[in-house]
Formats: structure tokens, sequence, C-alpha cells
């Protein structure tokens, strides 16, 4: 077949066969959520982490022999196997989250261009790799650097090798920097899912997701903000002052996204059931580059609130898990919300300003249930 149809090929045929219960959003290329009240775990399994695509699968995830290659204004570039990696550079494994900047697009009136993900866009899985900046250092960046750029080996939606489906990075201060940034090659005690960016991805927890390159292939530190495919344009961009729904916003009027805002979900109940007049609650709650400093929950609209019990994260760039319960006053239809704050003070709000591409929907969540 062309270059380019293959994988699209096997993606028609059951692009989720070994995911579970993920709600497809569309094969070409595969993005699929999954179920808030399958986000239960406190560490998300493999098969229930959601998939976010640009372009086609790679035709060769073959870990042994995929290479690294850190080049650009660095001193000494250098290419590595991941074998080369594992024995360079400290190994760690972290729970991390991350979330896809469009999650709670679906939200957005009128409509935002773009998968429409309702909350299922997030996932905290355990990842196995060796630290961004560990890897950065043994590169020597050089003064002048900026920014990093990010490569992988996905393939165009036109087939065409010249074409690259997303090619984004980070600022080198936060690339330097940030402990919990990894260059991840194991998922949960095993290898990575092809479709989360086997053999070899980075994960930029807090910040959005797209920044976490899959199939990584390659970093270049540049003296410029990088401008790959979708760092330009309106791509995972906001506009500068807030504006009113349906606003055509100017390109040079977008800014680029960075940490992510604070958000939680509810996990437990799941939304539509029916529960006795005391339930338990549970969820997750997370925030860009700060920790959540309270989850409170509501059965009455925001009217009233209650504290609920909030762990702390079991390592900088995890999300956190609370949990409370309830009491309803008699039988009847519910609404339980959920609403976090993070160490500045900033809590998730009942709505929040309309962007053109639907990004940033930190509002809060909310599920409906039959009491009594």
């Amino acid at each position: 077949m062309p270059l380019g149809l293959v994988p699209a090929a096997f993606a028609q045929d059951n692009p989720l066969s070994d995911k579970d219960g993920l709600t497809l959003l569309g094969d070409r290329p595969v993005n699929a959520e999954t179920p808030a009240h399958l986000l239960d775990d406190a560490i998300t399994p493999t098969e229930r982490h959601f998939v976010r695509n640009n372009g086609l699968l790679p035709f060769d995830m073959d870990a042994e022999g995929w290479t690294l290659t850190i080049d650009g204004f660095v001193d000494n570039p250098m290419t590595m196997s991941i074998a080369e990696l594992r024995e360079s550079f400290e190994v760690i494994t972290r729970a991390l989250h991350i979330e896809c900047g469009g999650n709670g697009r679906s939200a957005f009136d009128p409509p935002a261009r773009g998968n429409q993900w309702t909350v299922g866009a997030v996932a905290c899985s355990e990842w196995t790799g060796v630290r961004l900046k560990d890897v950065l250092a043994a590169a020597g960046v050089q003064p002048s650097a900026v920014y990093t750029g990010h490569e992988g080996a996905d393939i165009h939606l036109s087939g065409d090798p010249e074409q690259s489906p997303l090619s984004r990075g980070i600022p080198i201060d936060k690339a330097l920097n940030d402990e919990s940034i990894l260059i991840a090659f194991e998922m949960n005690g095993g290898a990575l899912h092809p479709m989360n960016g086997a053999p070899l991805r980075l994960v930029v927890p807090g910040w959005p997701g797209s920044c976490s390159q899959k199939w990584l292939t390659r970093i270049q530190v540049r003296d410029v903000v990088h401008d790959g495919a979708k760092m330009g344009g309106q791509s995972y961009r906001v506009p500068a002052y807030p504006v009113a729904p349906g606003t055509d916003v100017p390109n040079e009027d977008m800014v680029i996204i960075e940490a992510m805002p604070v958000k939680s979900i509810v996990t437990f109940p799941e939304n539509g059931t029916e529960t006795g007049l005391s339930s338990d609650v549970r969820g997750h709650a997370w925030v860009g580059d700060r920790t959540i400093e309270r989850l409170e929950v509501s059965i009455d609209f925001g009217s009233t609130w209650q504290d609920a019990e909030l762990d702390a994260p079991v390592n900088p760039g995890a999300w956190q898990n609370w949990r409370s319960a309830v009491t309803f006053p008699m039988a009847g239809y519910y609404e339980i919300w959920a609403r976090a704050t993070d160490s500045e003070g900033v809590s998730q709000p009942h709505a929040i300003s309309w962007n053109p591409r639907g990004y940033l929907n930190n509002t809060m969540h909310r599920v409906g249930v039959m009491a009594g």
C-alpha cells in the first residue's frame, strides 16, 4: 500500500483493540478518551490511558534499533540508543499526569474546531525513563539556547515524509530545571503502548500533552522559539486578552499555552447512576506547575461546599487523589460538583472565557445521580 495508508487501514479495523472502554472520537488520526468513571484508579492503567494522535503511527516501533538525537545549540551533539540512555543516566520511575490542551472542548459554545473531548483526555500513569535535564546537561546547552524542538517518527496524514504532523517544544529554562520531565521508555512497568508513543516519548507533566512528543527521535536545542508543526497560528494558543464567543482572533494576538490550569474530576459515582441517601465520592485533581491545596464537594449546585480529604501528590507531576462522603437530604435527583483550589489560591470557575480552539476548559466537573 502507498506510504501512510497501512496504519490508517489497521486503525479502521480496530484502533483500540487492547484499550479498555475508551470512546473513539476519530480514526484518522486515532483519538479516544476515557469515560470519567474508568479513571477511578490512582494510577491509570495502560489500557485506560487516553489516545491523542496528530498523524499516523510509525511503521517501525522496534525499541532495539531506536535512537534519539540531541543536537542544535549544544556543545556535544549525540545520538543514543535506548540501551545507551539507560546505561548513561539515572533511570527513575514517576507517576506523571498528561492532559490534552483541548480536554473539555465539547462544552464550548459556539463549538470550537477539533476533537470534541468531554473530560477524559487526561491520565496519570507511572513512567520510567531518564530526566530530560540530565540528557541536556550531558549535551552541553549553549548560552544562546531559547527553546527545545521535539520531533517524532509519526507520519503526516497526507503520507508525505517531508511533512510533520506535530513538532512542538518548551522553553529551555523549563527543560533544564524541571526534575519531572522524562524521556520515557516504560509505562506502568512495561513497554510503552504503541498508541502512547512506543518505544520512546517525552512526558512533560502539567503542560499541554502536545509537549510530550510521542515516538521521540530528536530533541533540537534552538536559539529561537521553536517553529515546528502546530507551534504557530492558533494551534495550542489562546487569545492574549478576553474575547466574546465566536470572535475571529488574529494569529498575532494568540499566545502559546504553557502551564495548564487547576482542574479536578469526579470518578465515583458514575454519572447517571443510582445511589442511596449517602454515598462515597472520589476523584483526582491536578494543576500545571503548582499543587492542589483544597478540594471541595457540593450537592446543591454550589450553594454550599464541604471539604474533601485530599492526598498530597505521590511525587511532583502526579495528580492528587481525593475522597469524601455526602449525605442527601431526601430522595431525588442531585448533582455532585467538585472544585479544586491550587497553591496560589486559584479555584476552578463555573465558566471560562471562550477561545477559538477550545483549550483550557477547567470548569467544575459534575455528575448527576438519583439518590434513594
